[in-house]
């Protein structure tokens, strides 16, 4: 996953209303209403079906690291959907999308002023527009680099020049070599 990707899933975590299960047990229950089957849920952790059937009855109760990772992040992904997806809606419709950031940014800017990249550490809140185009490129399968543009965009319209009340010469905005980036709606 990229930046953004992940700062969309922190985002959509702090959403959450009832924290996931913590049990090892209570994710295979929760995972196994959600895919319906042993096979179902094996293929999703990447384990046996035996291993998950063990994981129900309790016989086996530490995974390896790694396995227990991807059944926490399974299950993370899975939950809530309602909340994540009225957030979503909220923010789409009427709310826009908060963007925390600190990187360097550059730009292209007329001939006599300086276009040269810098950091900055920039708190700017998009409109509804820009989070349904980037709720649109997650869904797509969008890369890191194209959900980057989107927010740039966003920001070159909101901060760089103020909603057209400045830098109307400024042509394009890049992100680059990210610090921290966090998104809230």
């Amino acid at each position: 996953m990229g930046e953004i990707e992940d700062a969309i899933e922190r985002a959509d975590q702090e959403s959450f209303t009832r924290e996931p299960p913590k049990t090892l047990k209570g994710q295979i229950t929760y995972l196994m209403k959600q895919l319906k089957t042993t096979k179902a849920v094996a293929r999703e952790l990447g384990v046996s079906q035996r291993s998950v059937e063990r994981y129900i009855k309790g016989e086996r109760k530490h995974p390896p690291k790694d396995i227990a990772d991807r059944i926490n992040s399974s299950v993370r992904s899975r939950w809530q959907p309602q909340v994540r997806k009225r957030r979503r809606k909220q923010a789409t419709a009427t709310g826009g999308i908060t963007v925390e950031t600190r990187a360097r940014f550059g730009y292209t800017a007329p001939v006599g002023t300086t276009d040269d990249g810098r950091f900055r550490r920039l708190t700017v809140h998009l409109s509804p527009a820009y989070a349904q185009r980037l709720f649109d490129a997650r869904e797509i399968g969008a890369s890191d680099h194209e959900m980057r543009g989107i927010i740039a965009e966003g920001f070159k319209e909101v901060y760089f020049q103020d909603g057209g009340g400045r830098a109307i010469g400024l042509s394009d905005v890049a992100i680059n070599d990210i610090d921290y980036l966090d998104l809230d709606y």
